[in-house]
């Protein structure tokens, strides 16, 4: 059953079990989201991959009442139509006061997932489709107004169109311009240029550190609380070479005085001291040899990405997946 995005309002989650959400727009899917479950306790975040390498312990787990729980509420990120036969499976036990909620990002009219949904008579389907410019317009004018923060027409044209129809992205930005005016009374175009275009990549950073280190654990905590976009896909392949080159540089001389100390002290350019001991990690995990095969990996799953920018999210998100595993003999 497909139900727009504006109604949100209608949703009632003892009736509507299983929830499909799919779009770009990320900012509008977060704050439905929040109005879904704002009531809601027990609250679970999985990647769609994380599932399927272990659907049979998710299954007898997801499938088990908590005596503790009186609703238990999973929410399934980065899905494709891969996760269809969990979701039948889940949907064939019939069981009471669990709720599952897909996210996925664009599906075709092709995708067995989206069909699914749609056909369905018990279960719901809402696309989240890219805000247009006046109603982007529109939240930036009231945000500005209710915050008191005087900018040009121009200005917030500038803004609006530096966000790619996802409100998500205009609040972040809105937010930046809201903590900057605190310290002048006005803010120019050239101000608010500088502004939005600071590259927000510390999220991304963690990410492909924590990766190079094999934080298993850490990595899909992080891919659950961050909502990266298609977009991010190129810059997180580019941090990823820029860092995998780095410890190469490390890795070689650590074979050559295997020493980790007296090589993490003599780099150059000098590795911060709150950086030092996952450097440390990485150049364990790593030897010369696998890096030179990670660095060539990389720029394959870049040229793949850059061919693939509607998928590149679900393709980053593989890569850094299987690269970080424990299990992986890079």
């Amino acid at each position: 059953m497909i139900l727009k995005s504006f109604e949100i309002n209608k949703i009632d989650l003892k009736k509507n079990r299983i929830i499909l959400i799919y779009g770009k727009n990320e900012g509008l899917k977060n704050d439905s989201l929040n109005s879904i479950l704002k009531n809601s306790k027990h609250i679970s975040n999985f990647d769609e991959k994380e599932l399927l390498e272990n659907s049979i312990s998710f299954l007898e787990s997801t499938l088990s009442k908590s005596l503790f729980e009186n609703e238990k509420i999973i929410i399934i990120k980065r899905a494709t139509d891969k996760i269809l036969k969990i979701v039948e499976e889940i949907e064939s036990k019939k069981i009471e006061d669990l709720n599952i909620i897909i996210n996925a990002d664009n599906l075709d009219k092709k995708s067995k997932l989206r069909s699914f949904f749609e056909k369905s008579k018990d279960h719901l389907c809402i696309p989240f489709y890219p805000d247009n410019h006046q109603s982007l317009t529109k939240l930036c004018l009231n945000y500005l107004q209710d915050k008191k923060i005087p900018i040009s027409q121009s200005s917030m044209n500038l803004i609006v169109s530096k966000c790619n129809g996802d409100r998500g992205t205009l609040l972040n930005e809105l937010k930046k311009i809201e903590l900057f005016s605190m310290t002048k009374k006005k803010i120019s175009i050239n101000e608010i240029s500088k502004l939005i275009n600071l590259t927000e990549d510390h999220d991304i950073s963690v990410l492909v550190d924590n990766c190079l280190a094999k934080n298993e654990k850490k990595i899909i905590g992080i891919l659950n609380e961050n909502n990266f976009t298609n977009e991010d896909g190129v810059l997180i392949t580019r941090i990823f070479l820029n860092k995998t080159k780095k410890i190469l540089k490390l890795s070689n001389e650590f074979e050559k005085n295997q020493n980790i100390d007296i090589t993490i002290n003599s780099s150059k350019p000098p590795i911060f001291w709150k950086d030092k001991e996952i450097t440390k990690q990485q150049i364990y995990k790593w030897k010369p040899k696998d890096l030179k095969d990670l660095i060539y990996k990389t720029n394959e799953i870049e040229l793949h990405i850059k061919k693939n920018l509607n998928n590149s999210l679900n393709l980053i998100t593989d890569f850094i997946l299987e690269q970080c595993s424990t299990k992986s003999n890079n």
